[in-house]
This record gives structure tokens, C-alpha cells and sequence, in this order.
């Protein structure tokens, strides 16, 4: 009897230690899903939380982008419009005054007042000349039909009669059509800015731009032999700020790099493909 009690406890007991080891296990097993689950969930909900910030960004960056072609169009549209004011009423204006002084010239016989309306008829002659040059610079569809490097050959020789000792263009590399003709506007754009600086600030005498062209980027190098400046006091400037976002605009990278009394260097990298 007693041993048959005995076996019974034992079998009891076996019956006992299985049912908690599989109670265990399945314990076991259902706390590895559930944290499973908690990593999964935890994972996707980073994976949609960082794609909502990058869509945001991208959406913000699209926004800025689309508003910055606007003010550039903007831009394009108003130098347009002034180009043809200077072409059409100061340059008739002045047209106008030469003839009327011619006119007088002929009246005059003393001939040292004759020389006096010869020097005023040909800083007239030269006033409109400076006039009609530079309002095709302002006119886009001048640029284009030109070129773009013919349009900074001119540029530069316009600048060359105001006041610079030399102002060159040089050309290195096998050229490659520019993947967007808009893009020589922006490009042409941003080094009238820089020389127009340079016109006003630098007190330079010479000025030179390098067209590195290479297969797959265009790098352009602007620059001149004035009095520099410290670049951290100018690195907010209307002027650079408005160069860097046109550069943006068509993924191109900007430089601009000075030191007191060593003269400004532009250096602008344009991916051509």
C-alpha cells in the first residue's frame, strides 16, 4: 500500500514539473513576441517619423526653392524692363543731345569752343554707347542669343573701358552645352553681382574669370586684385546671399574667398550633367 502511495506521489510530482516548465516556456515564448512586437512597432514608427521629418524638409526645402525662382524671375523681369527704358528713352535721349550738339557745333566758329563741343559730343557719343552696351546685358534674350560667353566677354570689356587695367576671360577644357539655357541666365547673373561689387568696393584695376570646363561640371573662378575684406563680416550680405541662392537653384556650389588686401576670388562649381 505504502508503495503504491509512493509511486503515485512520484508520477504526481513529474505530472507538476512538466506543467511549469511548458508553462515556462510558453511564458518564455510569448514575452519574446510580445517584445518583438514592441521592437517591430518601435522600428516602424521611427522609419515613418523620420520620413515624415525628411518629407517636411523636402517640402520645405521645394517651398524656399519654388520662392527663390519667383524672386528671380522677378528680378529677370525688372532688369528686362530697365534695359529696355535705357535702350529706348536715355539712349534716344541721348542720341537726341548729340545731334542737338552737333547742330550747335556748326553754328560756332571760334574753334576753340569747337573743340570744347567736339570733347562734350564724344563723352555723349561714348555715354550712349555705355548705355545700349549695357542694357543688352540686362536683356535676357540678348544673353542667349549671343551666348554666354560672348555675354561675359562683353561684360568685361564694358568694364574694361570704365576704369580696369585688364579684365580677360579665359577658357580651358573642351565646352559643353549647358543642360538648361536658363542656367546661363543664373550663372551670368551671379558674376554681373560679383563685378558689380568689384566695380563699387574693391578699388581693383584688374579682374579676371576662368571657364574650367570639364565632362561632367563647369567651375567657373572670378577674380580681382582689390582690397579685399574680412569674409566673416561680410558673409551675411544681401550681395552673397542673393549669389548663393541662385546658385542653389541650380545645385550649384558657391565660394567666396577673401582676405584684407588680397583681393575677392569666386569660385562657382555648376554640374553640367
Amino acid at each position: 500500500m505504502i508503495n503504491y502511495l509512493n509511486l503515485f506521489l512520484t508520477q504526481t510530482k513529474s505530472v507538476s514539473t512538466a506543467s511549469e516548465r511548458y508553462l515556462l516556456v510558453y511564458m518564455i515564448m510569448v514575452l519574446i513576441i510580445v517584445t518583438s512586437l514592441v521592437v517591430v512597432f518601435f522600428i516602424v514608427f521611427q522609419k515613418r517619423k523620420n520620413k515624415l521629418l525628411l518629407d517636411r524638409v523636402k517640402e520645405q526645402q521645394a517651398f524656399e526653392k519654388e520662392i527663390t525662382k519667383a524672386q528671380t524671375e522677378t528680378q529677370e523681369q525688372t532688369l528686362k524692363n530697365i534695359g529696355w527704358e535705357l535702350h529706348d528713352n536715355v539712349g534716344q535721349l541721348l542720341s537726341f543731345a548729340s545731334m542737338q550738339l552737333s547742330i550747335l557745333k556748326m553754328q560756332v566758329t571760334d574753334d576753340e569752343v569747337k573743340d570744347k563741343f567736339k570733347d562734350t559730343s564724344e563723352a555723349l557719343s561714348n555715354s550712349l554707347k555705355e548705355v545700349r552696351a549695357l542694357s543688352r546685358t540686362l536683356n535676357n534674350d540678348v544673353i542667349l542669343n549671343i551666348g554666354f560667353e560672348k555675354s561675359v566677354t562683353n561684360e568685361l570689356d564694358r568694364l574694361k573701358k570704365m576704369k580696369f587695367t585688364s579684365a580677360e576671360l579665359k577658357i580651358t577644357g573642351e565646352k559643353v552645352d549647358f543642360k538648361d539655357r536658363k542656367h546661363e541666365i543664373i550663372i551670368f547673373r551671379i558674376l554681373q553681382e560679383f563685378l558689380s561689387n568689384t566695380v563699387k568696393y574693391s578699388e581693383a584695376k584688374n579682374i579676371s574669370i576662368t571657364l574650367n570646363y570639364k565632362p561632367e561640371n563647369l567651375i567657373i573662378i572670378a577674380t580681382d586684385d582689390g582690397k579685399g575684406f574680412d569674409i566673416n563680416e561680410i558673409e551675411q550680405g544681401s550681395g552673397l546671399i542673393n549669389m548663393k541662392s541662385r546658385a542653389a537653384l541650380i545645385n550649384a556650389r558657391l565660394e567666396l574667398n577673401s582676405k584684407p588686401n588680397e583681393g575677392v576670388q569666386l569660385v562657382l562649381d555648376y554640374p553640367l550633367s
